[in-house]
C-alpha cells in the first residue's frame, strides 16, 4: 500500500490551491485540523471503517460533528475523501497543507526547550536570530524540561540546535569513549 503522505500529497496540495486563490489559508487550517481531529476519533474510525455504514452516512456525520465550522468546500472535500476510502488521511493531508502554507507566507514554526521558562525578550532575540539565518518569519512555541539542566533546544523545520547542558554532556561522553 502506498504510504500516507503519497495518498496525502495530491489533496493537500489541491486544498492549498484553492486557499490560495480564496486567499484563506487560516479557514483551511483550521478546517483540516478540525477535520483530522474528528476522523482521528476512536468512535468515528470504527463507523469509517464498518461495511455496514455507508459513505454517505459517513460524510452526513462528520458535517453534524464539524457544524458550522465547516464551509461547503470543506464538506466537499469529506465526501471527496470517503468516496476514494481516504477519510484516514485527513492528519497527514493537514500536516502537508501547513508546510504549504508555510511556505507560501514565508513562515516556520520553531519550538524551544529550555531548562527554564523562556521570557518574552529572550523569545524575541532567538526569533530575530533564526530569522536572520532561516529568511522567514519565525513563530516561537517554548516548553520547559528541567532534564536538560541549563541551555536550550531549538527546533525549527530540518534545523537543530542543541545548545543544551545535557546535550552538550552527551557529546563530551561520546568524545571521550572513542577515544
Amino acid at each position: 500500500m502506498a504510504e500516507l503522505s503519497t495518498i496525502a500529497r495530491p489533496y493537500a496540495t489541491a486544498v492549498f490551491e484553492i486557499a490560495r486563490a480564496a486567499k484563506n489559508y487560516p479557514v483551511w487550517s483550521q478546517q483540516l485540523q478540525l477535520l483530522a481531529a474528528i476522523v482521528a476519533d476512536e468512535q468515528m474510525r470504527s463507523l469509517i471503517g464498518n461495511a455496514a455504514v455507508n459513505k454517505e452516512q459517513v460524510v452526513k456525520l462528520i458535517a453534524e460533528v464539524a457544524g458550522d465550522k465547516l464551509d461547503a468546500n470543506g464538506r466537499n472535500l469529506v465526501k471527496v475523501l470517503a468516496e476514494h476510502r481516504r477519510l484516514g488521511v485527513l492528519a497527514e493531508i493537514s500536516g502537508q497543507y501547513e508546510v504549504l502554507r508555510a511556505e507560501a507566507e514565508a513562515t516556520i514554526d520553531a519550538e524551544v526547550v529550555s531548562a527554564f521558562a523562556v521570557d518574552a525578550a529572550q523569545q524575541q532575540s532567538i526569533a530575530g536570530a533564526l530569522q536572520k539565518r532561516l529568511g522567514r518569519k519565525v513563530n516561537i512555541t517554548c516548553k520547559v524540561d528541567p532534564a536538560l539542566l541549563g541551555g536550550a533546544i531549538v527546533r525549527a523545520g530540518n534545523l537543530v540546535i542543541d545548545g543544551s547542558a545535557l546535550g552538550r554532556l552527551e557529546k563530551l561522553a561520546t568524545r571521550l569513549a572513542h577515544k
